[in-house]
Formats: structure tokens, C-alpha cells, sequence
């Protein structure tokens, strides 16, 4: 699954005959541009066990986020691109948070 950066390739015109080299260097673009689409690049996975004492039973939240690359700094970290509670009120129920109030703790809306 791409993060979104991958673009569709230009793709050249066609000979008037079949060409094998032609053909050749169509399929490598686009075999590259399917390599792209799969390769998930950086990803950050979570997984925190809870208890929900209204159903008298532990459930298990997992989390998964793909990084992005912070353009502004010099040296390109990798930032997770997961939501904080300063984002509570654009999130929708169900959306993982990290609570920077809490140690970083994955939260969900409920």
C-alpha cells in the first residue's frame, strides 16, 4: 500500500510496429510503479491490551501508521503521523491518539 507520494509513470507512445525493446521498457515501468504501490515504506505498529470493566472483559486495540518525512529539517526524520488529544475534536469515534498528557499512551475516541 503506497503512503501517498507514489505517482502514476508517464508512459511513452507506441511504435507503429511491435518493438520487443519497447515493450521491454514499458513493462519494467510499470513493474517498477507496482513495487512502489506495495512497498508500505516506513510504518509504526502499536498494540495495547485495556480493560472495559462495562463488558467485564479485556479487549485488544491495535494501531497501525505510516511515517512521513519532515521536509523542514535539515536532516529528513521520519515523523509518526498518528493524532494527539490537541486533535480530539477532529477525530471521529474509533480514531487512535497518542495522549502526550499520559506518557504517550494510545487512546481511542470513544
Amino acid at each position: 500500500m503506497s503512503t501517498g507520494t507514489t505517482k502514476a509513470p508517464a508512459l511513452p507512445n507506441a511504435p507503429v510496429e511491435y518493438d520487443r525493446q519497447f515493450m521491454d521498457q514499458v513493462l519494467n515501468i510499470i513493474r517498477l510503479y507496482f513495487q512502489q504501490l506495495d512497498n508500505a515504506g516506513p510504518s509504526a505498529a502499536s498494540t495495547q491490551r485495556a480493560r472495559v470493566e462495562s463488558l467485564n472483559r479485556d479487549i485488544v486495540i491495535s494501531a497501525m501508521n505510516f511515517s512521513t518525512v519532515d521536509q523542514s529539517s535539515p536532516v529528513k526524520p521520519r515523523v509518526v503521523s498518528l493524532p494527539t488529544q490537541l486533535d480530539y475534536s477532529n477525530l471521529r469515534v474509533g480514531d487512535v491518539y497518542y495522549d502526550t498528557t499520559a506518557n504517550n499512551v494510545l487512546k481511542i475516541k470513544v
